[in-house]
């Protein structure tokens, strides 16, 4: 007989586990990575690939945002995700932190953990973070721009 398991979906979209982010006021929402805050960026990141690549935000005057807000986002995380059999067995639950980029058209660039669970939660939470549709890209000055994101998604199994 299968236990019965329960989701619940943090919905936590803009940055918390970025310290840079923490640190920010609302006069500094639109700053870029270069600002000395953030940590600069690393070689072959989509800020220093070349000069004309487009800056990287932390944060933008409106954020990106999951297409249907975060109703959308729950209903899709339920409908889509897949707790692993194995997490189930050993009963495993907690947050995975999935870091990611929305860039100018909406796409999800990127993603990887980082913060995670073990490997099978921390798949799972990746997999869901590739088949989202596109969002709505966030904008800084009414101009569509680069986001990193960090997405927690909380898996939590009771019996």
């Amino acid at each position: 007989m299968q236990r019965p398991v329960t989701l619940l979906f943090a919905l936590l979209l803009a940055g918390a586990a970025h310290p840079a982010r923490a640190q920010q006021t609302s006069s500094l929402a639109g700053t870029p990575d270069t600002d000395s805050a953030a940590p600069p960026a690393a070689e072959g990141s989509p800020a220093a690939t070349d000069a004309k690549s487009p800056t990287l935000y932390y944060a933008a005057d409106v954020m990106p945002s999951f297409p249907g807000g975060a109703p959308a986002q729950l209903a899709f995380l339920r409908e889509k995700l897949h707790f692993p059999d194995e997490a189930l067995r050993r009963g495993l639950s907690g947050k995975v932190l999935v870091q990611f980029i929305v860039d100018e058209r909406g796409h999800l660039l990127d993603p990887k953990v980082v913060r995670g669970l073990g490997p099978d939660l921390d798949a799972e939470a990746l997999r869901l973070v590739r088949i989202m549709p596109w969002w709505t890209p966030g904008l800084v000055g009414g101009q569509p721009v680069k986001v990193q994101m960090t997405l927690p998604i909380v898996f939590r199994a009771l019996e």
